[in-house]
Order: structure tokens, then sequence, then C-alpha cells
């Protein structure tokens, strides 16, 4: 066997997920591969489960919150640019904890000037 990487020390797996949706009447497969130090079958599928679970909810908030899915910014890096940014709005806009939505959150920025200046330069309370 090879020399192993010293960033890939402890790696011990390679792991596959299969995934098939129905999309407009059309069948969607995909394969992804992914090397891991998990060999359990169980504690992987686990892991991956989760960590889908956390990318579809972040993506769901920002389409929801940002209208994120009908952006049409696409010149040069500007797309991947405005990500961070609606990231770190978002997690300004949760630190808050006024009860109302994201997105009500996010509008009363824009009406409320001082609403706006609480979320960019107030210390929040942890939650």
């Amino acid at each position: 066997m090879g020399k192993q990487k010293p960033d890939w020390a402890g790696l011990n797996a390679i792991g596959a997920v299969k995934s098939s949706v129905w999309k407009n009447d059309v069948l969607h497969e995909e394969t992804r591969y992914f090397i891991t130090s998990l060999t359990d079958v169980k504690t992987f599928a686990e892991a991956v489960r989760g960590h889908w679970g956390i990318e579809n909810s972040l993506h769901w908030v920002l389409d929801v919150a940002f209208n994120e899915d009908n952006s049409r910014i696409r010149k040069d890096n500007s797309g991947e640019n405005f990500a961070v940014v609606r990231h770190i709005a978002l997690n300004l806009l949760k630190k808050d904890d006024a009860k109302m939505s994201i997105k009500a959150r996010r509008h009363r920025c824009a009406y409320d000037e001082d609403y706006l200046w609480k979320i960019l330069f107030s210390r929040h309370r942890k939650r």
C-alpha cells in the first residue's frame, strides 16, 4: 500500500449513496461518493442524512426569506459573493429574539431603521 497523506490519516472507507427522485414525472438518479473514517454502515447513513437535512433546511430558509432560487445574479463571482452576504444576513437575523419569521425580520429591517441598526450592531443573547 502506498504512503498515506497526513491530512487523510484515519480515513477507512469509501461510501456511496444512491438517491432517486421523481420530478415532473421523470426519475432522476444520482450516486454520491464519500471518503470517510466511518466503517459502520448505519452510522455512515445517519451522518449523510443529517448533513443533507441541515443543508436542505438552510436552503429552504434562504429561498423563503431571500427568494434565492429566483436570483439572476450570475456575472463572474457575484453569485457566490451574494450567497455569502445572504448567509451573514441570515445569521444576524436568527440571533434576534423577535417573535416573527426570518422573512418578516428582513422586511422590518427595510422599513424600520432602528431595527436594522439593532440587527447589525447589537449584541444578541446566545440561545
